[in-house]
């Protein structure tokens, strides 16, 4: 069956708002600042996570020994802003209120003098976190919102996938996160700051492979979306024990809409 293509602008203003800096989303943020530096437009990033780098994150995460004890969205947004000259922008602090991040994933805007009036981009959100809680707060963000892109990435210790839910103009093109996988809603997840020590200190296994699978996934849809302007894709699932990727495409007969 024919697939349906998602188009976006190729000069409209983009905000990327990365959730999470640990497993995931530190293999992430190098390559969306690569990308940014690479394309002909205002592209404004902002990484988000209230953790610090321990000596365990140090065998799957993206830090090293000398980023010890330091907040981890200082220390990526930092590093690859520098390497590419851009400003780093960053929230040292988790966010665990729907108003906060609502204001954060506000789509940026550009004044065209020819036309005398300002025009909308687009803002894409990228869930890269480790407890259900935060994704059911991104979920309620997208439902609420009139334009956003929320892009959610999930993974155990061998399996996982990535959701891109589109929302243009109050209409939704690509369901999210949990109109896909619904089990979501029922977790008994908290906060990262609602976590006691001894749960804080148990964390679900993930690997090395995993990881980098799901974040080099993620990057393929920001990839598509702001350097290509077109989307075919609405999930992926992948196994780093089988090493198969599926992707499930858009298909018109199954296009949502708000």
């Amino acid at each position: 069956r024919r697939c349906l293509v998602l188009r976006f602008s190729d000069t409209l203003p983009v905000k990327i708002v990365l959730l999470g800096a640990g497993g995931t989303g530190g293999h992430i943020a190098p390559h969306l600042y690569r990308l940014a530096y690479a394309l002909d437009r205002e592209v404004e990033i902002i990484i988000i996570d209230g953790d610090t780098v321990e000596r365990p994150n140090l065998v799957r995460q993206n830090f090293c020994v000398t980023d010890l004890k330091q907040n981890k969205a200082r220390v990526i947004a930092e590093r690859y802003s520098a390497a590419f000259g851009m400003e780093a922008n960053y929230v040292s602090h988790y966010i665990e209120d729907e108003q906060e991040l609502s204001d954060l994933v506000q789509c940026p805007k550009i004044f065209r003098p020819g036309r005398a009036r300002f025009e909308e981009g687009y803002t894409i959100l990228i869930g890269a976190v480790d407890n259900d809680k935060s994704r059911v707060m991104c979920h309620s963000v997208f439902q609420n919102a009139r334009r956003l892109i929320y892009i959610d990435s999930g993974n155990g210790e061998y399996q996982g996938q990535v959701v891109c839910g589109v929302k243009l103009d109050g209409r939704t093109f690509n369901r999210p996160l949990i109109s896909v996988f619904p089990t979501v809603m029922e977790s008994e997840d908290k906060f990262p700051t609602e976590l006691s020590c001894e749960e804080a200190a148990i964390s679900a296994p993930q690997s090395m492979a995993a990881n980098l699978t799901a974040a080099s996934i993620v990057v393929n849809y920001v990839y598509n979306i702001v350097a290509r302007g077109q989307l075919t894709a609405k999930y992926s699932t992948f196994s780093t024990l089988s090493l198969t990727t599926r992707t499930v495409g858009i298909k018109k007969q199954r296009r949502m809409a708000a």
